[in-house]
């Protein structure tokens, strides 16, 4: 517990903390570490035992090394872009619809709530939460699908790469080094996030290791989940493309839906669909921190070195809830992710990244000058082309194809 003790006769504070005390108030990086020790589970990642970074660089005085990562990564120009790249919607659809840097935020809230609750490193769940989705494309995972098919033959396209390669080499905010410089928890966090729609290829990376991720980058693959299931029936009840006697044979909506009908009847149909989002998202959550806590104690995990050999992810919801989510996105994957609006935009994307990325190759000279420099002097054309396109927001991208093959627009 943390207390600060006030009084008027003393012209200073003490906060007190496991036996220490900081005279002012003032803590630094040191003291904070030291508070991490007292609080946090054996096996959750502690800043002061963090495996460092790749280019050496002197601690801050008062952040812990992941508090410094989540600041870098909130102040980098790809997490910014994140507000006009697409969830499901695309932007003109309308600005109720979650975009990539909303999901983000979500993700990062439901990452810090269950690592407080399970008594692991919030600050680590935050920033690898902040950083999950910085190399995804404009126009969602169609996007990603367009690009990796015109990367074939150079080596692909996959967003949790493309993640790493933007805070290691192409955030250029540092003279000392390249990228964002993150700590390795962070970096292992990006690089191994897998979900239903991830699938990391760690082919090449200097983290290239069997090694399950800390806890922390675990609760982010599954709050990553938590958080799309959630607003996306949201945002297509909203849209008109679900209508919820459509969800009337998914277990989980009903389930939910009559609880909060006991519990408030006669409210709103709109707050009654906030109160049952709410609450399935309360659900999954309980059952996560429930079947969580049940693996590490059934496994005897001790510390960070267990939870790296185990064979399989400690965080996970327990077998009735997986069967439930499984029946809950092979829904939103018929009715939403494949609806004829939905279908018809991502056509329309992947027809306009292909434009793009074959216009950029022929004539390098219609790119801005320093990438065609770069590409005339350095080579990795089609790479190159592809971290640009990556790097797009919707709007940016759908500008870009106008300049470029509308006749009336200017240049």
């Amino acid at each position: 517990m943390i207390r600060v003790l006030c009084g008027t006769a003393p012209a200073f504070s003490v906060a007190h903390f496991g036996g220490l005390r900081y005279p002012g108030g003032m803590i630094t990086r040191e003291e904070y570490e030291l508070r991490e020790e007292a609080a946090l589970a054996p096996y959750a990642a502690k800043s002061g035992h963090s495996r460092g970074r790749v280019h050496p660089e002197e601690p801050c005085p008062f952040r812990s090394c992941f508090q410094r990562d989540r600041d870098r990564i909130i102040h980098c120009e790809a997490f910014r872009r994140l507000e006009y790249k697409t969830q499901v919607f695309v932007n003109h659809e309308g600005d109720y619809y979650r975009t990539r840097l909303t999901h983000t935020l979500e993700v990062a809230q439901i990452s810090r709530g269950l690592a407080r609750t399970l008594r692991l490193n919030e600050d680590l769940a935050e920033a690898i939460a902040l950083a999950h989705d910085l190399g995804h494309t404009p126009f969602g995972h169609r996007g990603e699908t367009a690009l990796n098919d015109l990367m074939k033959d150079n080596g692909g396209f996959e967003h949790n790469r493309q993640s790493y390669r933007v805070v290691t080499l192409l955030e250029r905010r540092y003279p000392e080094f390249p990228g964002l410089n993150l700590s390795i928890e962070v970096l292992e966090g990006i690089v191994k996030h897998a979900s239903e729609y991830d699938s990391p290829d760690l082919k090449g990376l200097h983290i290239a290791t069997p090694r399950y991720p800390s806890l922390e980058a675990q609760i982010v693959n599954v709050a990553d989940e938590i958080a799309y299931m959630n607003h996306d029936l949201d945002d297509g009840l909203e849209s008109g493309m679900l209508r919820e006697e459509d969800l009337e044979g998914v277990r989980l909506w009903q389930e939910t839906k009559t609880r909060v009908a006991k519990a408030s009847p006669g409210i709103s149909s709109k707050i009654a669909k906030y109160r049952t989002i709410s609450r399935l998202i309360h659900t999954l959550v309980t059952d996560l921190q429930r079947e969580t806590k049940r693996r590490i104690e059934s496994l005897g995990i001790m510390d960070t070195d267990s939870v790296a050999r185990t064979a399989e992810p400690l965080v996970a919801f327990g077998p009735e809830i997986t069967s439930a989510t499984k029946e809950l996105k092979d829904f939103l994957f018929a009715h939403l992710y494949r609806h004829y609006r939905v279908e018809r935009m991502a056509d329309k994307s992947t027809r306009i990244l292909g434009a793009l990325f074959h216009t950029y190759l022929n004539n390098p000279k219609v790119l801005p000058p320093s990438l065609e420099r770069a590409i005339r002097e350095e080579g990795h054309a089609s790479r190159r082309v592809c971290d640009y396109i990556a790097g797009m927001t919707d709007r940016f991208a759908l500008n870009e194809h106008a300049k470029l093959f509308d006749p009336n627009e200017r240049v």
